[in-house]
């Protein structure tokens, strides 16, 4: 069989992968886009794009027939359905089939088999792999407790919950389904031990039609947030320094793949403790998102190998080795210090060196994006922007190489979570692969979110921003443009500016630069760039101002500014006790009424945004003087959502 043109059934960075093997294997192809994602980048490098109306998954990629239909329309012959939305659904593969199209990805039963974690877990165990025992939620004890709540379907961290009070549990238990419901049309939920600090550890596999399985490395991805991973790598650590754990893993992950008849590429997940017991978790039917990092240790291209798999050609009987170390962490639009809020909004300037979805074959950088310089992160999809790995020969240099890139790459507009990522990497328990999923817990959130500039490195990326501010004021000038910036004939004061906490003072004569920040010498500056001897070491500052934010790049690291307005606008002023908006996002649920008076912490309302819920809740005891929302409402971020005033001790008396 030939394969000549491939619809993606997937969107952003999916997509974008995919058809870089299609075009290296002489391969159309077709692109589906929502109205959200018409100006995305994996439209315009299709061969052939086909609109899904709408906006939402729900409403477009998560349609079957609609993108079946657009499969026909453009005269594809086959479908790839990419990692998340409909690519462990098991009905819409047998569509796929039933409308004579070839689809690359495993068969429709083995979708099914392992589409229940629960029904999931009882083969496993029958075929001799070790499972967790699944707990009946009604009977629970608070011996058992903690608890984890998992959906049957689908992955990615959401409709998971942690319960360690059993009071808890039945709340619990409705919102993971809500959030499962959502995100993938199955609300289904199981219950199991949870536990605290294992480590993540995963078999990547690949099998043919003729009985060939190929366990090609194991991948640890035990750094996580809210279940989701944030950092994955392969080898794993752990598994290097257990001696034939690698060797039970894999004979575990063949009887997984041979019990269910597997065809294409897998993965089979493990909960692994540090003296290398573990069990089976669920079983990924699909491409994995940190499939590159198994790439560059083996050399192979994985989705090359799935579209050889469905056209029916054999694996080679022998399979690929490994070599060398690679790392991968997920670049988010998200604040970690503020409950890893998801961001939304422009993408001012967007540039990693590095290779675009390339199988790396010796040290250096790949870069995975579904955005570019210009592109808007919206609140309908995850707010993943790209994925950095990095591949060396040793895990030290592999680490190394990719703290350093980010810290290098230029991220302008949205908050993300990269000084987190390269505090991660350059952190002593992560270089000893002290890795399990306790991370951020055991080494604390607040320091890992730490920004990578902070201190003087601050002071002088922000004297940097005036300095260039200054430059741009005279570039502007109609008249004297000859005199520098704040020039006097009696100088009174120095100028002063104020960035975040930071107020710098400067003034610049005849013996040059004088500032608050000590030991500074002015080399030059122009609005985009400042030079500064810095007590003998000159430093050079690259300065980008959109509105009121400004970003300082230098070698001490990114810094993000925001300008001190001198006035403030009276329409910015909010009422004491407003509860604002933290995103953008749908009010899914409303738990209070106006006129109610409510505790510090009581949940007032929900949002849904990029198929997570997040609670609003009261700042302190008081009456629900206003609620502006109603269920199903849109808002945007800073939005007054609702309003609760506090009693007063004469009030109460009264």
């Amino acid at each position: 069989m030939t394969i000549t043109s491939v619809l993606v059934a997937n969107r952003g960075e999916i997509a974008r992968r995919v058809f870089t093997t299609c075009r290296a294997e002489g391969i159309d192809t077709v692109a589906v886009f929502s109205d959200a994602d018409a100006n995305s980048p994996h439209v315009r490098e299709a061969d052939t794009a086909v609109r899904l109306p709408g906006n939402s998954s729900a409403e477009t990629y998560l349609r079957g027939e609609l993108v079946i239909a657009a499969a026909a329309a453009a005269g594809a012959d086959a479908v790839h359905p990419g990692y998340g939305f409909l690519s462990e659904n098991s009905d819409f593969a047998q569509q796929v089939q039933n409308a004579g199209l070839t689809w690359i990805g495993p068969p429709v039963k083995a979708i099914e088999l392992m589409g229940s974690k629960v029904e999931s877990k009882k083969m496993m165990a029958d075929a001799g792999v070790p499972v967790l025992t699944q707990l009946d939620p009604g009977s629970v004890t608070e011996n058992e407790l903690p608890v984890l709540i998992k959906a049957s379907a689908g992955g990615g961290g959401r409709g998971m919950r942690i319960v360690r009070n059993l009071e808890n549990l039945e709340s619990e238990l409705e919102a993971a389904g809500r959030e499962a419901l959502s995100a993938f049309g199955d609300g289904t939920v199981f219950v199991e031990r949870y536990i605290e600090t294992g480590r993540h550890i995963e078999v990547q596999v690949m099998a043919d039609r003729f009985g060939t399985v190929w366990t090609v490395g194991e991948r640890e991805c035990s750094i996580q947030r809210r279940h989701q991973k944030v950092v994955e790598e392969a080898p794993s650590p752990l598994v290097e320094r257990i001696d034939g754990m690698r060797e039970k893993l894999f004979h575990a992950a063949t009887l997984a793949t041979e019990a269910i008849g597997y065809e294409g590429a897998g993965t089979v997940e493990f909960l692994a403790d540090e003296k290398g017991n573990f069990f089976f978790l669920e079983m990924n039917t699909r491409l994995q998102v940190e499939h590159p990092v198994t790439e560059c240790t083996t050399g192979l291209d994985l989705v090359a190998l799935q579209i050889r798999v469905a056209a029916g050609e054999r694996l080679p009987a022998e399979q690929p080795k490994t070599r060398g170390h690679s790392i991968e962490v997920r670049l988010y639009a998200e604040d970690p210090a503020q409950d890893w809020q998801p961001q939304s909004g422009a993408v001012h300037r967007f540039e990693i060196p590095g290779a675009q979805f390339e199988v790396l074959d010796k040290s250096g950088i790949r870069v995975d994006s579904g955005v570019e310089t210009g592109s808007v992160v919206g609140t309908h999809y995850d707010p993943m922007l790209a994925k950095v790995i990095s591949f060396a020969p040793t895990r030290d240099q592999a680490a190394n190489l990719l703290a350093k890139a980010l810290q290098k790459a230029t991220v302008h507009g949205l908050k993300t979570n990269r000084d987190l990522l390269v505090n991660i990497l350059r952190h002593p328990a992560f270089l000893a692969g002290d890795t399990d999923t306790a991370f951020f817990d055991t080494h604390g959130l607040d320091v890992l979110a730490r920004p990578i500039a902070h201190g003087r490195a601050q002071e002088l990326s922000a004297l940097a921003a005036a300095l260039a501010d200054a430059a741009s004021n005279v570039e502007r000038a109609r008249v004297n443009r000859g005199l520098p910036g704040g020039w006097r004939n009696l100088r009174s004061q120095p100028q002063r500016k104020t960035y975040n906490d930071i107020t710098v003072e400067y003034s610049i004569g005849r013996s040059g630069l004088t500032s608050s920040v000590d030991g500074v010498e002015l080399i030059q500056h122009t609005p985009t760039s400042v030079t500064l001897d810095d007590n003998g070491i000159r430093r050079i500052f690259e300065v980008s101002s959109y509105g009121s934010d400004v970003f300082v790049d230098s070698a001490l690291g990114p810094v993000r500014l925001i300008k001190a307005q001198r006035f403030t606008d009276p329409t910015d002023e909010v009422a004491a006790g407003s509860l604002l908006a933290p995103m953008p996002g749908s009010v899914i649920r409303i738990a209070a009424a106006q006129g109610d008076t409510v505790t510090a912490g009581q949940p007032i309302l929900w949002l849904e945004a990029m198929k997570m819920e997040h609670t609003v809740t009261a700042p302190a005891d008081g009456v629900l003087t206003e609620l502006n929302v109603t269920e199903g409402q849109q808002v945007e971020v800073g939005a007054v959502l609702a309003v609760v005033t506090e009693k007063t001790e004469g009030a109460e008396q009264s």
